[in-house]
């Protein structure tokens, strides 16, 4: 699906510009009734607009930018999970305070179907846009930027262009803070349960992984890393795998804390406890990190602080301003519960 803004039967939005000559960002405007359009513009988008299927404009007045009422739509790759949750909640909360509502709707992916929360993006009339859609590519950016909707990315795959706002954490410094606490408990056969290779975050915390090593003069055993996708079924399986190998490592860093909580699923399966036989930490700090058994050590990641910072660098971009900074990365933070132990005697 490569025009911006087709609707079933209709013409893409960039197709309606050049038969108005005007830009994409005009008519995208014109459809959320922005201001900032003259009023003969505005009058012949509308026509063409009206003609191929797309919803009349708000009755009355032009839209400010920050009127309250105003929406804004939130897209997450998933929806299910407490790490949506968080987000959701720590966007909303914030919107609610400047009396804007939220839209939240699912990407599922990048092909196909998955390219339908851009064409929504077009064709409602939201304000702007909160991204947790870790694959945006060069054309979506691009798209994007065409509509004219002010936008943030939270926890992209890869760092955005420039100008792009974004709010991540500091997932360094988390991988490095986990696996010093497991050394320093004295285990030296440590392993690392990584989300997919070629994201951001999953780098930083195997990289914060294996600089503990380093400092702790361990040795790197690529045998002992895996790359999951950050969810439960890969986790267990790369962990029961782990925990198969004839020397097999007394600790496991889980990339997520749902990774942990399938390394605990796998451990049972072997008839090994958490911690006397295997220490694990997780990454996130869900809300049920402090509820399962035993409690999970864990890097917590502040996503509801991340989402109300993305929401915030939206509600600046339409004021009129701009962002005090178009990167933020919010500091994580080790939480000890009582998943790891040094590590048995053998």
């Amino acid at each position: 699906m490569g025009g911006t803004g087709e609707r079933p039967g209709g013409k893409t939005l960039a197709v309606i510009a050049a038969e108005a000559g005007v830009s994409v960002s005009t008519v995208s405007k014109v459809l959320h009734n922005r201001s900032d359009v003259a009023a003969r513009t505005r009058a012949r988008v509308q026509r063409l607009l009206a003609q191929h299927g797309y919803p009349a404009a708000r009755s009355g007045p032009a839209a400010t930018a920050l009127a309250p009422g105003g929406l804004i739509d939130f897209v997450v790759n998933e929806l299910d999970g407490s790490w949506a949750v968080e987000l959701i909640r720590g966007a909303e909360e914030a919107l609610d305070a400047v009396g804007m509502g939220l839209v939240v709707s699912a990407a599922h992916g990048r092909e196909g179907p998955a390219r339908r929360w851009l064409d929504s993006l077009a064709a409602r009339r939201t304000l702007g846009a909160i991204l947790v859609v870790p694959e945006l590519d060069q054309d979506q950016h691009r798209e994007l930027r065409a509509l004219g909707i002010p936008f943030a990315v939270i926890a992209p795959a890869d760092e955005p262009p420039p100008g792009v706002p974004w709010v991540g954490a500091t997932n360094w410094p988390g991988g490095l803070a986990a696996t010093r606490h497991l050394v320093r408990l004295g285990h030296r056969r440590i392993a690392v349960i990584g989300g997919p290779p070629h994201r951001l975050a999953s780098r930083a915390r195997v990289d914060g992984y294996r600089s503990a090593l380093e400092e702790a003069g361990l040795p790197y055993d690529p045998a002992l890393v895996r790359y999951g996708d950050f969810t439960n079924e890969p986790a267990y399986h790369h962990a029961l795998d782990l925990l198969r190998l004839p020397d097999r490592p007394t600790a496991i860093f889980a990339g997520s804390d749902q990774q942990a909580l399938s390394t605990y699923r796998a451990a049972a399966t072997l008839g090994l406890r958490v911690p006397a036989d295997v220490s694990v930490v997780g990454f996130d700090d869900l809300t049920f990190a402090e509820w399962v058994t035993p409690r999970l050590t864990t890097v917590r990641t502040p996503l509801a602080e991340m989402a109300a910072l993305a929401a915030g660098m939206v509600l600046r971009l339409l004021g009129g301003g701009q962002p005090a900074s178009t990167r933020v990365e919010v500091a994580s933070e080790l939480v000890v519960r009582d998943s790891c132990a040094p590590p048995p005697a053998r």
